[in-house]
């Protein structure tokens, strides 16, 4: 029988070894000894093969993860390395080409020969793989936001709160790091913690998770809020809901509950995740209006929901607040710009749609153990009353 893992290993080094192929065609204009380069790719494709046969091991045996992790870490970091350095090569071609354009004079054989030598590239490479892989991943980044509402003397001026998302415990999340994590949100003097989903991703750990989560409940007055991603639904989600209902977590599925009463009151609403992607759109029309439900129309509405989408859908009710996930900021960025292709229409922070605020939190965990102008962050929102 085909492991669902299996096939993503499968396509993980077709990708890998598609991009050594590249690599090769290109290494000639990195070495000025031919012989060289080739001796330099057997290298990489015998790493790359002794990795690729770690991780064969792990799919086909059951390995501890203390294993699996490492390996999966390693294979990571070498694709990455091989990555970059294929993307500097291209570049180095690519400028040299535009200069000989530029010039409309023969290539310089002095600057041909610096180039040929630039064994930075490989450095380069190595230190960009290493620093995404090894630092980056796991340095979790404060962005504090300020929210506005209409109105005086509301009792929510001041009122913070703090969301995770995306944690993703497993192979490279364990519980000793989500304490970690708790502690520095709690740190941060939020009257609430939102978690927006994807952070009961392994059977094994789900259960000392919540209990771990449900610990902290007391630096937090107005509570811990909980709605589920799609990676709950991967799991055992029964599991999960049992955990979950053994603790003090408030888990918003499909409905809402007054946070702070007063003449504006505030409402925390949360969403089920539409795990069916057929009917995606109508599911999260149905889940957002059906959480919504009862809310008065004077109220400061903060919606958790997983996936960015539902912030059109909040913004089709007026809602302040729209918190989701998923994305996890596309991993990989310049500038605070994500590099990948937009997969979504809402990618990483905060938007405005219509009356509407909506954020998409970069992620705690990660797809895959590696990150690059993309950290993983702890949000902060603040609410702050604005004459209007």
């Amino acid at each position: 029988m085909i492991r669902p893992g299996m096939i993503f290993f499968t396509a993980l080094c077709v990708v890998l070894f598609s991009v050594m192929f590249f690599i090769q065609r290109m290494l000639p204009s990195l070495f000025a000894d031919r012989q060289r380069a080739r001796r330099f790719c057997r290298k990489l494709l015998f790493f790359d093969g002794l990795l690729a046969a770690a991780l064969a091991v792990g799919y086909f045996f059951p390995i501890p993860d203390a294993v699996d992790g490492p390996a999966m870490l390693g294979f990571t970091l070498a694709f990455m390395f091989q990555l970059i350095l294929g993307v500097f090569i291209l570049l180095s071609r690519l400028g040299r080409w535009c200069y000989r354009k530029l010039a409309a004079a023969p290539l310089d054989r002095s600057r041909r020969q610096l180039l040929t030598h630039a064994a930075a590239y490989p450095l380069a490479a190595a230190a960009a793989a290493a620093y995404g892989g090894l630092e980056e991943r796991t340095a979790q980044v404060v962005r504090e936001q300020r929210i506005g509402i209409a109105g005086q003397n509301t009792g929510l001026d001041g009122f913070r709160l703090v969301q995770l998302s995306d944690i993703h415990l497993g192979l490279f999340f364990s519980l000793s790091m989500l304490k970690k994590l708790l502690e520095q949100a709690s740190d941060l003097g939020g009257a609430a913690l939102v978690i927006t989903g994807d952070l009961f991703d392994d059977d094994a750990m789900n259960a000392d998770a919540a209990a771990i989560v449900d610990s902290y409940r007391q630096r937090f007055p107005a509570g811990i809020w909980f709605c589920y991603g799609n990676h709950e639904y991967f799991r055992d989600i029964r599991k999960t809901r049992e955990a979950l209902a053994k603790t003090h977590i408030h888990v918003l599925l499909n409905n809402n509950v007054c946070v702070v009463d007063g003449e504006k009151p505030l409402y925390f609403a949360g969403t089920d995740y539409p795990h069916d992607r057929a009917k995606f759109d109508a599911l999260a029309k149905s889940m957002t209006d059906e959480a919504l439900q009862g809310i008065p129309s004077n109220a400061m509405t903060v919606l958790l929901a997983h996936h960015p989408d539902f912030i059109d859908q909040g913004a089709a009710h007026g809602v302040s607040l729209v918190l989701t996930g998923h994305t996890h900021g596309g991993q990989l960025g310049l500038f605070g710009i994500p590099i990948v292709p937009p997969l979504f229409k809402y990618m990483r922070g905060l938007y405005r749609v219509k009356s509407t605020w909506g954020y998409v939190h970069s992620g705690n965990g990660s797809w895959f153990p590696y990150r690059f102008g993309c950290p993983p962050e702890i949000a902060c929102f603040t609410l702050r009353e604005e004459i209007v």
